[in-house]
């Protein structure tokens, strides 16, 4: 009777390991998924991703702010307009959270930067739905050249475009469309 007990015993503990491991697949999956849902600008796939809010966090600048999910859905038009690519180029799971070194670009980044911006992220979960993206590292990010080019920009257009003003913390589908304006008259002032 030992025997089968102790089988049985092995059994059950292969069979929960199993289990674990599933649920750790799952949220390499679920940010995967998150990913390819910002690559794609996918807003109606973003709102089964998250919990009701969405902390993000900028360890580096000591920066958070918490996005309600209509928010976030208002961001994501936002970052749509700049035709972004987003890039998974390391993911690994960690005692229920998932790590993850990302690369962005897209029109604005281009412009602003001259090269994708590589970040370290911890994705946090409550009840398999995204809770939190903490930014921890930049791993690529020229701050210098960022600022700079961002100040021209907005230096120069509120000399000569006034109208367009504000463009640069207007986060909607309209304040995108007006930045990406400023960006092409930026460039092609003689």
């Amino acid at each position: 009777m030992n025997k089968i007990g102790f089988i049985l015993f092995l059994l059950t503990i292969g069979f929960i390991s199993c289990k674990n491991s599933e649920k750790e697949v799952d949220k390499l999956e679920i940010v995967k998924k998150y990913y390819e849902v910002l690559d794609k600008s996918n807003v109606s796939g973003i709102e089964t991703l998250l919990t009701d809010s969405l902390l993000t966090r900028e360890t580096e600048y000591d920066y958070e702010q918490t996005f309600s999910k209509k928010e976030y859905v208002e961001w994501l038009k936002w970052d749509s307009v700049f035709d972004p690519t987003y890039k998974i180029l390391e993911i690994d799971q960690e005692n229920g959270f998932v790590k993850a070194k990302i690369s962005k670009t897209d029109k604005r980044i281009s412009f602003l930067h001259k090269e994708p911006i590589v970040t370290n992220q911890v994705i946090r979960f409550e009840n398999d739905k995204i809770i939190s993206i903490e930014t921890t590292k930049y791993v690529i990010f020229n701050d210098s050249v960022f600022v700079k080019t961002r100040d021209g920009l907005i230096n120069w257009i509120d000399k000569i475009h006034p109208e367009l003003n504000g463009f640069i913390h207007d986060q909607t589908k309209n304040g995108g469309m007006k930045y990406l304006k400023a960006i092409e008259l930026y460039e092609n002032k003689k």
